[in-house]
């Protein structure tokens, strides 16, 4: 096959790209011998994806459970995304401005995150979950000169000060359908955009984003971005505090997602589907860089209301061959037959949050595929994890992937076998953020002793894998032992009526604290006295004594939008209720049940 006529900015990156594919079942070569590319002027909607255009190859496919299915190939994106960045120019948009961008999984997405490239504009990605308030801190702290939105979602933006130029995607048509189809956000990746009236007739004041399919098919002027210029800003999911904002260059995520592609194993002309809403970092992760990176195909799937079954219809119909979602849809996915619905798929991988040992030993057994874990956050690309052809150790998140060199950190900062995960930044990582916008006390703080401090723990045995411990913020002492919630939440999750738990400390006079779990129960399961036995004599089997659940609560879980739970609401929750020693309404204590009492275990 020819190679893509690669802009001249694009020889280091794509020589990087290359080795990685090379090196890709080799994990010990790959770390050993990568270096990330150094880059000067560089702009890789420019210099590398527009070079893609020679490839007669899909590079967008969006479907839905209405059968929509819409499919770009890679010349005509690359076209579509320069009459939309000519659009932007045309509209006022210019270099350094900043494009708040809040849509579905819909076409549009694309081309403007592509055409945003081709301006030099700052792209500030906004999941369609987002209510007045959130946008209003998001167009202040933001300093957003644009928005490109929806017709359904532009209400919400109605009487908030700033982005004077305001872009509508999807004229209403009849019966509330948008131009542009069903599109999809939620915290699983898809379902309703906007729910609401989109208000009828073109709102005044608004632009119309199909005005782009005038524009030049030319790029009218080519910015001139360096590798280190800024190019997104991220909100992250606020699971213990306000959304810090993350600002990342034209290296740090489409250059450092490297590491995301080689983790995932993803080959030229791959089928890739990644569940994950826009506006959040993964969709950056495996919706647009790592795909691309690799020449693979992007498979987007909408759906008003997710169902597992129809998951897998799509995962055949489209013949996905690398597949990747959270332990949310994991979970739902190993509740249906599997056995024979494999189809094209090759790798699986999970992020969000780590996967509990449980699903990954269902899945395999259904496909004789792992389910491959992996680590980052919105702070830098995939860190760690379980590459493919790689030996597998159950319950680790793998080892570091090239380009990372990390190190676990005690409280002192000492290097040792148990501690906080940290990035070694004397060969500093391409994927890294730049900072923390505008705040610098909190960039400092996590860049402090030549680290970057993830605030997130593991252990690491004799051979160099990461077993994932928890947040910082979430692990703590029981009679002065450490407890690690994710732990107790993996063994919890193999309890066939526990659908998902979270364990946090709740105050004790003798211990000053036991681990309590919030449990939401699995369909056909019910909240008493029989069920919550059966999860403590469960967890007793397989926990050692000093570390066991002793209380249990039947109730929802806090989540952020992203649907990330909020561990730090439920601590809170427990350290504000009047009498720890008094059980509360919906909750069950060992001390309730004689026959644990008399347990030689107790």
């Amino acid at each position: 096959m020819k190679r893509p006529p690669y802009g001249s900015g694009a020889s280091a990156f794509v020589a990087a790209r290359d080795q990685l594919l090379a090196l890709r079942e080799d994990h010990a070569a790959a770390c050993r011998e990568f270096r990330w590319p150094q880059l000067g002027e560089f702009n890789w909607a420019c210099d590398y994806f527009d070079a893609l255009g020679s490839l007669d190859r899909t590079a967008l496919r969006v479907v839905d459970d209405h059968g929509h299915d819409q499919s770009l190939g890679f010349r005509e994106l690359a076209v579509r995304s320069t009459q939309v960045a000519n659009y932007l120019r045309a509209s006022g948009v210019r270099p350094g401005d900043r494009i708040l961008i809040m849509l579905g999984n819909v076409v549009a997405l694309w081309e403007t995150m592509l055409a945003a490239m081709k301006v030099g504009a700052v792209m500030i990605p906004a999941t369609t979950l987002l209510q007045r308030e959130d946008l209003r801190d998001r167009l202040e702290r933001g300093a957003v000169s644009a928005i490109v939105t929806d017709t359904a979602c532009a209400s919400r933006f109605e009487g908030l000060p700033g982005a004077p130029i305001r872009i509508l995607v999807g004229g209403p048509l009849p019966g509330g359908a948008s131009a542009e189809g069903p599109s999809g956000d939620g915290p699983l990746g898809s379902g309703p955009s906007c729910p609401g009236p989109s208000g009828g007739g073109f709102r005044p004041g608004w632009l119309d984003y199909a005005e782009s399919q005038q524009a030049s098919r030319e790029l009218t002027a080519r910015p001139a971005t360096r590798a280190d210029d800024l190019l997104l800003l991220y909100f992250t999911s606020g699971t213990t505090a306000k959304p810090k904002l993350v600002a990342h260059t034209h290296a740090s995520y489409p250059v450092g997602h490297l590491s995301t592609m080689y983790w995932i194993g993803l080959r030229p002309g791959d089928v890739h589907l990644n569940l994950s809403s826009p506006g959040w970092a993964k969709h950056a992760w495996s919706c647009v860089f790592a795909p691309w990176n690799a020449e693979a195909t992007v498979l987007a799937y909408h759906y008003d209301r997710f169902d597992a079954g129809r998951l897998l219809d799509v995962l055949a119909r489209c013949q996905v061959t690398t597949f990747c979602a959270p332990p949310t849809v994991w979970r739902m996915l190993i509740q249906q037959d599997l056995k024979g619905r494999r189809g094209s798929l090759r790798e699986l991988v999970g992020a969000g949050e780590p996967l509990n040992p449980e699903i990954i030993a269902q899945i395999r057994q259904a496909w004789g595929l792992t389910v491959r874990d992996g680590f980052g956050q919105t702070e830098t690309t995939a860190q760690v994890g379980n590459p493919p052809g790689q030996v597998l150790k159950a319950g680790s998140m793998g080892r570091p992937l090239p380009g990372y060199r990390i190190e676990l950190l005690d409280p002192e900062g000492r290097p040792g076998t148990e501690g906080e995960i940290c990035v070694d930044l004397k060969e500093r990582p391409l994927g890294l953020m730049r900072s923390y916008l505008d705040d610098p006390a909190k960039t400092d703080a996590a860049m402090q002793g030549g680290y970057y401090h993830t605030g997130d723990v593991a252990s690491r045995d004799e051979d160099g894998y990461l077993t994932y411990v928890g947040r910082m913020d979430d692990v703590f002492k029981s009679s002065d032992y450490r407890i690690s919630p994710f732990e107790l939440e993996s063994v919890l999750i193999e309890h066939v009526a526990v659908a998902e738990a979270a364990v946090v400390p709740s105050p004790d006079p003798l211990r000053l604290a036991v681990p309590k779990a919030y449990i939401v129960l699995a369909a056909g399961h019910v909240a008493d006295a029989g069920t919550a036995l059966s999860i403590f004599e469960h967890v007793r089997l397989r926990v050692s004594p000093y570390k066991r659940i002793r209380r249990i609560e039947f109730a929802a879980l806090p989540k952020t939008i992203s649907g990330k739970i909020r561990r730090v609401d439920l601590r809170a929750c427990e350290h504000t209720r009047a009498d720890s020693q008094i059980a509360h309404e919906g909750e069950f204590r060992e001390e309730d049940f004689p026959t644990l009492r008399s347990s030689p275990r107790s």
